[in-house]
Parts: C-alpha cells; sequence; structure tokens
C-alpha cells in the first residue's frame, strides 16, 4: 500500500488554484475551448445527496467497470456525508438557439468544513508511488464517461444494478431496461443503495478516458474533501 503524505502527491500551484476555484460561485475557471471570448464560470453549488460510507473505506471509479473497483489511500470517519455538485455556464449559440452552457464542473465528496491546505493525488491502495505519472492518479472511464464514489467494503452490491443493465443490454440486443438506481439532478447524478449494508454509491459524469481524483487535506492532515473534476468546454486538469 503506498503511503499518503510525499510531496510527489502534492498538486501543484495551477492545479490547487484551479480546485480551490472550483467551489466558489462566481470564480472564472477559465474560456470555452472554442471560443475564448466566453468565460465558463461557476454559477452555483449544489447538495446533490449524501452518502452513507460505513467502513471509511472509499472507491473512486467507474460502475461499468468489472474490476474490483480502485480504492484509494485516503480514510475518513465512517459516516454520512453530502456529496456536491459545481456548476458552471459557458454560453454559446448553435443552429441559430442560444444555449446557458450549464455543466457539472466537478463533483466533491465534502468529508468535513475544515479548510483545506494542501491537494494530493488520489493514489490507490494498489498503485506504484514510483510511477512518474502518480500526480495524475484516477480512474479509466471508457465512452459511458461515468465515474461513482461508494464505500469500499459494499462496492460490489452498489455496483450491481450498473451490471445487471450491461447483462440484460447484450441479452435483449443493446436496451437494458431500468436500473434499480434513483436519478438526481435531471440525471446529471445516479443513486445507487443498499440498506443492509447501510451504505450509498453516487455515479456522475466525468470525461471520456481518464479523470484523476483529488484529496483536500487539513492542516491536522484529515481528508476535508474528495474531488473528482467533471467534463468541460475547458479545464487545466483536462
Amino acid at each position: 500500500m503506498a503511503n499518503v503524505g510525499d510531496p510527489r502527491l502534492a498538486a501543484g500551484r495551477e492545479v490547487a488554484a484551479y480546485l480551490e476555484a472550483l467551489f466558489v460561485p462566481g470564480a472564472c475557471l477559465g474560456v470555452r475551448a472554442d471560443d475564448p471570448l466566453t468565460s465558463v464560470t461557476v454559477v452555483g453549488v449544489e447538495e446533490v445527496t449524501t452518502i452513507r460510507v460505513p467502513s471509511g473505506r472509499l472507491i473512486v471509479d467507474s460502475p461499468w467497470s468489472e474490476e474490483a473497483g480502485r480504492e484509494i489511500v485516503a480514510r475518513i470517519p465512517p459516516g454520512t456525508y453530502p456529496v456536491e455538485a459545481a456548476w458552471t455556464e459557458a454560453p454559446y449559440e448553435h443552429g441559430g438557439e442560444q444555449f446557458d452552457g450549464r455543466e457539472c464542473a466537478a463533483t466533491r465528496l465534502r468529508v468535513s468544513d475544515d479548510p483545506v491546505v494542501v491537494w494530493e493525488a488520489g493514489i490507490g491502495v494498489n498503485d506504484d508511488i514510483g510511477d512518474a505519472e502518480i500526480a495524475a492518479a484516477g480512474f479509466y472511464s471508457d465512452s459511458d464517461a461515468t465515474g461513482a464514489i461508494a464505500d469500499a467494503e459494499a462496492w460490489e452490491a452498489l455496483t450491481a444494478p450498473f451490471h445487471r443493465f450491461l447483462q440484460a443490454a447484450a441479452s435483449w440486443g443493446g436496451s437494458g431496461g431500468d436500473r434499480d438506481t434513483a436519478d438526481l439532478c435531471d440525471g446529471w447524478f445516479e443513486k445507487s443503495t443498499d440498506d443492509d449494508l447501510k451504505a450509498d454509491l453516487v455515479a456522475f459524469d466525468v470525461a471520456e478516458g481518464w479523470s484523476p481524483v483529488w484529496i483536500g487535506r487539513s492542516r491536522a492532515g484529515t481528508v476535508a474533501s474528495i474531488i473528482v473534476p467533471g467534463q468541460m468546454a475547458t479545464s487545466p486538469l483536462a
């Protein structure tokens, strides 16, 4: 298992500033990649739902993955925590129509209200700390472009609805029917619950391909928040 506290894991100044700005209403995160005159601005922060983490161990990975799930090294006290979304807007025109360009810039598990003094890469328990790419530690999401966060000990049960959907889709020729999950925020988020295990999973949109996971630590070294950036028109983390 890799150890936390390694200076190689610390986010650089530019990335740290970006992570700090993500959940600040009014903050400008950059400009649209296809229109450098249009700013991407944080327009709101919303609590999407809460998530139960009875073991204090977390997996942050694609819920569609057939692997065991990427457990991160960082630990949090067992409990129930808010999951928040940072919303941005970057207006644009297409086909003669105006659109607000609303996106979910990032998803955050807010563990405490303690100020974050350092951001570090969210390394996994099986990551090689000597890897030159460790600062971009995260998970891979294929064309589904979905990430999820859940209690590590309940991951298999909580991702079961996603895998049943895939199996049904394969059997029925492309349509998997309904999943036993709850849609939140007009489909931007999805929640899977297991009351026997008293645990939840929250799924959210990410950029297709590699998604970094960032851990915000307080001055005392405890985990204050966990952030996964979303899919945006522009981002220094892309």
